[in-house]
């Protein structure tokens, strides 16, 4: 008898499990359902929607970039995951589960840094735009269209398939998907020539949350704007954009430049913010701040990173007059087309086919992480780059990423789209720590250093507000506390990320998706 509390307790959990199991079975029965008869009555859901007793739903339910965050145990598990292959299934998807209550997380590339297409905690379905990723080049008005679904790989492979003086000026890494990228942004190698992806959107269909296939005409020019750099996801699912071309020539220029990070290079890396965002526009050169602990007892390592807009002949003259300290030589560098910039930017082998760009199946940058960014306005001290050469010796994984902004970033508007980080910042930083076992004390461990660096870095970043990149997401900064948070509740994350285009963004919000159906931890909130 001693036994019977424990036994009763026992019992008592395996009731609230099955009542649990119960319900979720109902709430996948009544979603299909809905999904079978009331909106696509002659598709057969097998097809595209996955639920937890079907052989592909566990794999499709991982994260393909940041296993962190699949692996979350604040998460429910999706009740189902619908891979759309139309605008109709998108549309059922969502009238479904708003009748049904549940939440929608959109994934395009599976590439947020925080894994908000997998975080709720109130039963939910993820939209999987995998298999809506067609493209198509309209070489003669420098346009393309572009579903969400694909991948930056597979755009700049088909801009190159159609023409060698074309590009796009999004980012470097080619497994990100469209959808998530254009959204939050977007920057890459030619950011000071031709500014964002997103800059360069000049229309979108996209279905609200009472599923409407809307475009630019439709929609109206308020929420094309918010589209366009305020985060896709918190307005309705994007299906697919519209995007002006850029030039490119024939030819272009790259280096990799290696330095250890001793003395003398620390000046070096000083040195290069006060050069890097005043270069003419054709010239990018980031640096890479890095430690990869092995076995040799390597140092840390300052990598500068480099895409020229033109043939060597032009960039040595160029550098000798504006950052001489770098020591450039012709033997540095190499010429190559521009789509083959994109692989070497990406990290694949010299003489690699282009076709390696083509699918997100093999993703170079899969691994559990944690990341943190700021802007910088004004040079940063000399003793903190050696300070931070220091710390990073803590680490066996870590990684500075200092991006230059200048040209014509400086030249748009902070308004211009919800991006605002244009004139007065020199350059972004990317704080990111990886590491290879997973757990919650090795995690812990990481994201405490990351967190301590992020803290050591704050007197030397921008300020009112210390500004953050919206595709550099980091739940750090605040989250929506509720369903129902509040503008007001919401600032002290949206204005690091969007500064005085937060409030706009709320008010466009109010007026698109008015009962607040599309939202995460840190969607735009209602006004």
């Amino acid at each position: 008898m001693a036994h019977l509390p424990l036994v009763v307790t026992y019992a008592f959990l395996v009731a609230i499990g099955s009542a649990i199991l119960i319900d979720a079975i109902a709430t996948r029965t009544t979603f299909l359902s809905c999904m079978n008869k009331s909106f696509v009555p002659f598709a057969t859901t097998s097809r595209y929607v996955y639920t937890q007793d079907m052989p592909m739903y566990s794999s499709l339910v991982s994260s393909q970039h940041n296993p962190r965050c699949s692996n979350s145990t604040a998460s429910k598990r999706p009740v189902g995951i619908v891979t759309p292959e139309n605008e109709a299934e998108i549309r059922a998807a969502t009238l479904c589960s708003r009748e049904q209550g549940l939440q929608v997380r959109i994934r395009s590339g599976g590439h947020d840094y925080e894994g908000l297409s997998y975080l709720c905690k109130t039963p939910f379905i993820i939209i999987d735009m995998r298999n809506l990723r067609s493209i198509t080049i309209d070489i003669k008005h420098e346009t393309a269209w572009v579903q969400s679904g694909a991948t930056l790989g597979e755009l700049y492979y088909h801009i190159a398939k159609k023409s060698q003086t074309h590009g796009f000026p999004a980012g470097i890494c080619p497994s990100v998907g469209v959808g998530g990228h254009f959204s939050g942004g977007g920057f890459g190698a030619m950011v000071r020539k031709y500014g964002l992806a997103a800059d360069h959107i000049i229309d979108a269909y996209l279905i609200d949350a009472k599923g409407r296939l809307v475009n630019r005409e439709t929609m109206g020019e308020d929420l094309f704007w918010a589209i366009r750099g305020g985060g896709g996801a918190s307005f309705g699912v994007i299906v697919s954009w519209k995007i002006k071309l850029v030039r490119v020539p024939p030819k272009v220029t790259v280096f990799n430049v290696h330095r250890s990070m001793d003395r003398q290079n620390t000046e070096i890396v000083h040195r290069w913010q006060h050069v890097a965002h005043k270069v003419q526009n054709e010239l990018f050169i980031r640096v890479i701040i890095q430690y990869i602990h092995d076995d040799k007892n390597t140092s840390v390592q300052a990598l500068f990173n480099s895409l020229f807009l033109g043939e060597v002949k032009d960039l040595i003259p160029l550098m000798d007059e504006s950052f001489p300290e770098l020591g450039l030589e012709p033997e540095d560098c190499t010429e190559m087309s521009w789509i083959e910039s994109v692989l070497y930017f990406a990290g694949f082998a010299s003489g690699k086919p282009l076709e390696v760009l083509l699918g997100n199946e093999t993703d170079p940058y899969v691994s559990y992480f944690k990341a943190k960014s700021d802007f910088v306005t004004k040079t940063i001290p000399k003793h903190v780059f050696e300070t931070i050469r220091k710390k990073f010796l803590q680490q066996k994984l870590v990684f500075l990423i200092m991006d230059p902004y200048g040209g014509r970033m400086s030249e748009i508007p902070e308004s211009r789209i919800p991006f605002p980080h244009r004139e007065g910042n020199l350059y972004n930083i990317q704080y990111l720590v990886k590491w290879e076992v997973n757990g919650v004390r090795a995690s812990n461990e990481h994201i405490h250093w990351l967190r301590a660096l992020y803290r050591y870095m704050e007197p030397y970043v921008s300020k009112h507000p210390r500004s953050a990149y919206l595709n550099y997401r980091d739940l750090d900064l605040g989250t929506n506390p509720h369903a129902n948070t509040t503008y007001s509740e919401a600032r002290k994350w949206g204005e690091k990320y969007f500064k005085g285009n937060f409030k706009r963004l709320a008010q466009v919000k109010s007026s698109i998706d008015p009962y607040n159906f599309f939202r995460n931890e840190q969607s735009i909130p209602l006004h």
